[in-house]
């Protein structure tokens, strides 16, 4: 009685495995019938072509390295500059001989900070969004496109617009007296570099010829920032610590994480493929990396403003935003799901991220309305 069971079964199985056997020959077909020519070739141009191939191999495999692992990240980064020991406000005079010819100021935290996120992109790690094989994409597909090998890249893009946006502040405002002062070279050269493109290689179509890649401008503005704060400490520059432009800074960083938000809850609404979703990884890295470098820029300007927080008693406020920003670095999903909010087997981390960063900008809203009464 069980045997038409059986058959039939054994007939939907038989499909299956002949349909997988099918796939796998269309798969293989191109490189067995590449293996026939290469063997049929001479050994010059086995030789080149063998070349050729070892290459790319290498190439890919330097790329899926470099790609996967993150040298040096460490949500707790901020530890390790002890700003909390620091008694003195960036560009406040510390030290003076008795004639007066030699005299030392305070580091600017923030010109620290946004140098070492950069140093952290480039040099501590490879920067991704300009590798040749990420530019090429997978046979031609955007890696953005894809799930993957392409979070990393999300990540650095998001911890760069921190720092852009920082460079910004530094050369308006923080880095001079008012609006009327001759703005700082250093770090006027500081922003120009960080503005450039993010995917830059060695040569381009447009303009077509040889370019300096993007990692070479970055590097840049690491040289222009350490070079602005040793001149800060020798009080040969200006930071500006007052309460206006600190009010200026974190409206700059309110709005800028609230666009972020924006796009999180878009992509959420609008796309609830779970975790088929290949573009909500993007998303989620992006704003992780805005999160992970505004962290330290957060805790740097409490230090330059040192004197500022003291005296409108926002120290306790500010302990409470730093801790919604270091809380909103425990989520790193192994894979991003943009399910549903209600959704029990693919949760929605697009939501979960917005939700932090809501937070984090509405500490930020009250920080600005104490600082402005």
């Amino acid at each position: 009685m069980l045997e038409p069971i059986v058959n039939f079964f054994a007939r939907i199985f038989l499909w299956i495995g002949r349909g997988i056997g099918y796939v796998v020959a269309w798969l293989a077909w191109p490189f067995m019938a590449a293996a026939r020519w290469y063997r049929r070739r001479g050994w010059i141009l086995q030789l080149a072509v063998g070349s050729i191939v070892l290459l790319f191999v290498g190439l890919y495999a330097y790329f899926f390295w470099q790609s996967q692992v993150w040298t040096n990240f460490n949500p707790d980064y901020v530890q390790a500059y002890n700003l909390e020991s620091r008694t003195v406000s960036a560009g406040e005079q510390v030290a003076a001989t008795e004639g007066g010819e030699t005299r030392t100021c305070g580091r600017s935290a923030i010109a620290e900070v946004a140098a070492d996120l950069t140093d952290f992109n480039v040099n501590e790690n490879a920067w991704i969004s300009s590798m040749l094989l990420y530019k090429t994409g997978f046979f031609f597909i955007d890696w953005d496109d894809t799930p993957f090998f392409d979070n990393k890249a999300s990540f650095q893009r998001g911890v760069n617009q921190t720092v852009r946006r920082t460079a910004v502040e530094l050369v308006d405002a923080l880095g001079r007296v008012r609006g009327t002062s001759q703005i700082d070279n250093d770090l006027q050269k500081a922003r120009e570099s960080i503005q450039f493109s993010e995917n830059a290689w060695y040569f381009g179509l447009d303009p077509f010829g040889p370019k300096i890649p993007t990692p070479g401008f970055y590097r840049t503005t690491i040289e222009s920032l350490r070079r602005f704060n040793d001149r800060l400490e020798r009080c040969e520059a200006v930071f500006d610590a007052r309460a206006d432009n600190l009010i200026q800074f974190l409206d700059r960083i309110a709005n800028d994480i609230g666009s972020t938000s924006a796009i999180l809850r878009e992509r959420s609404e609008n796309y609830n493929s779970g975790w088929f979703d290949t573009r909500a990884d993007d998303r989620f890295w992006f704003a992780y990396g805005q999160l992970y470098g505004y962290y330290g820029l957060l805790h740097a300007a409490r230090a330059d403003f040192e004197d500022v927080v003291n005296q409108r008693s926002l120290g306790s406020l500010w302990d409470t935003t730093e801790s919604q920003l270091r809380a909103a670095l425990n989520i790193t999903p192994f894979i991003v799901s943009n399910g549903r909010e209600a959704g029990w087997i693919m949760p929605t981390h697009l939501a979960t991220m917005g939700f932090y960063i809501l937070r984090v900008r509405s500490n930020l809203v009250e920080l600005r309305q104490v600082l402005d009464r």
